[in-house]
């Protein structure tokens, strides 16, 4: 019988180069780019099915628990899920995955991909992936590379050995090497030469294989990596890597670490379609423009534009463009982007501009979300604040408290349990509690139905930090948010 193969999702990337709308609070994996799901949701799905296990997910701490609730809305349950304590680039991630999988089952075969790529014919790559097993299987390290179709310069190639099969077929060769990132010019040759496909980041090895690569190549990093995993603390159903050994990782991509000096590396062409969505040019492209080469999103018009993407995300605003040519034009509640398409690529300039400037809006939407669902504060003034806070079924916040603000809660959809001091009741729509400074209070959603509030907070301070938390059922240590 056929090994399963272990898919692992990296999940850690914060995708500053699709700003505004993907910001390291919560990174463009986790967002409705080009469908129903998010592109995490459906890498998980392509990656399951009759073959495939459960999947392992290395992700950041912030991100831990919109892992979870992503998977369980698909139906999936992730076999581990790998909390990094900073972001090391993909070795370290990839490393410390094999040596999980390796634990429990010894000598798997693991299928390596990013959360944010979009392949379209699901089963087009799985067939591309079973055509890769049997070289995993002999001790290759196996990489899969993409058909291209335009001189990209946003991409790593590789060189093959040997000219792909008709219709780009996936059978696996020996990879003849890695092309970094070209200039026009290059990749222009690159793609009129037909020895070249764009590297796609996604790999398939036996555990056996990567771990006596890193034995060989990178022996400090294995020694670092093997400390973290041996050193981790189990926090929930979550593994949570040691920080001390994992601060001695060189941050480096598996490719500089292994896959450039390994001996032993097969490709496999896949012809589908496939974009990492890199930029916002990118989204343009896959979101299928019409004939004047213009997409629009949400309440957004164009009058007289071509080539341009206009993307609205508040169903309250209007985005309207007149006489536009190859422009991105995205509008959050809070921030707003207007770049030339050829620029697309430059988008993480204004976000390390707004970085250095102290602006909120370089890292963190103004949608908060937490264990227990999302709050968004809708008015703020010197001593008060509002917020729309909603809370998921059978989703509880902490019990805390505040030394600074009081608080008034009025439930709009759903019913809340409310605990006060030593008072519990049950407050539906319509209905409002006041919680007075100092007061020991929790909110709870008994219900099968989201349950949304509005808090208005009064005080002299009014920071997130103002918490001081007695029970939490995520877990979370005092001083952690919400």
């Amino acid at each position: 019988m056929a090994k399963d193969i272990h898919p692992v999702l990296l999940c850690g990337g914060s995708g500053t180069r699709l700003w505004p709308l993907s910001r390291k609070s919560y990174p463009k994996q986790f967002t409705q780019l080009t469908g129903k799901e998010s592109l995490f949701q459906a890498s998980a799905r392509r990656l399951s099915g009759p073959g495939f296990a459960a999947p392992a997910v290395i992700t950041a701490s912030d991100y831990r628990f919109v892992v979870t609730e992503q998977l369980a809305a698909v139906e999936i349950a992730a076999a581990a899920t790998l909390i990094e304590p900073d972001g090391r680039n993909t070795a370290p991630a990839i490393l410390a995955a094999a040596l999980e999988l390796e634990s429990r089952a010894p000598g798997a075969l693991m299928l390596v991909a990013p959360s944010d790529h979009v392949i379209p014919d699901a089963e087009m790559f799985r067939a591309a992936v079973r055509a890769a097993i049997p070289a995993a299987e002999t001790g290759q390290l196996v990489t899969f590379g993409i058909r291209p179709d335009r001189p990209e310069t946003g991409y790593g190639w590789l060189a093959l050995s040997s000219a792909p099969e008709a219709g780009f077929a996936p059978v696996p060769q020996s990879l003849r090497g890695f092309v970094e990132k070209p200039d026009a010019a290059t990749a222009a040759r690159l793609l009129d030469g037909g020895m070249h496909l764009w590297n796609a980041g996604i790999f398939l090895f036996s555990t056996v294989t990567i771990l006596e690569a890193f034995k060989t190549h990178q022996p400090a990093l294995l020694a670092a990596v093997a400390r973290a995993f041996t050193e981790a603390e189990r926090d929930l159903h979550f593994l949570r890597l040691a920080a001390g050994p994992w601060a001695d990782c060189d941050a480096i991509s598996i490719d500089y670490a292994v896959m450039e000096k390994a001996d032993n590396l097969s490709v496999v062409p896949y012809g589908g379609a496939w974009s990492d969505l890199g930029g916002w040019d990118a989204v343009w492209r896959e979101s299928g423009p019409d004939e004047a080469g213009v997409v629009t999103s949400g309440p957004a018009t164009a009058i007289d534009c071509t080539g341009s993407l206009l993307r609205a995300e508040e169903g309250q605003q209007v985005l309207v463009a007149i006489g536009l040519s190859d422009v991105i034009a995205v509008a959050m509640p809070d921030a707003v982007l207007v770049a030339h398409k050829d620029r697309a690529q430059d988008v993480k300039l204004a976000v390390a501009a707004l970085r250095a400037a102290g602006a909120s809006q370089a890292e963190t939407l103004p949608r908060d979300y937490r264990p227990w669902g999302w709050f968004e504060s809708l008015a703020t003034g010197g001593r008060f604040q509002v917020k729309r806070i909603h809370v998921n079924p059978g989703a509880a916040l902490s019990l805390q408290s505040h030394h600074h603000r009081s608080e008034h809660w009025i439930v709009v959809e759903g019913t809340a349990t409310v605990t006060i001091d030593d008072k519990v009741q049950l407050v539906t729509e319509n209905q409002s509690v006041y919680i007075p400074l100092g007061a020991v209070h929790r909110m709870e959603n008994p219900g099968k139905v989201p349950m949304v509030l509005i808090e208005v907070q009064t005080g002299p301070y009014l920071g997130e930090d103002d918490i001081i938390r007695y029970q939490d059922v995520y877990a979370r240590k005092q001083g952690a948010k919400g």
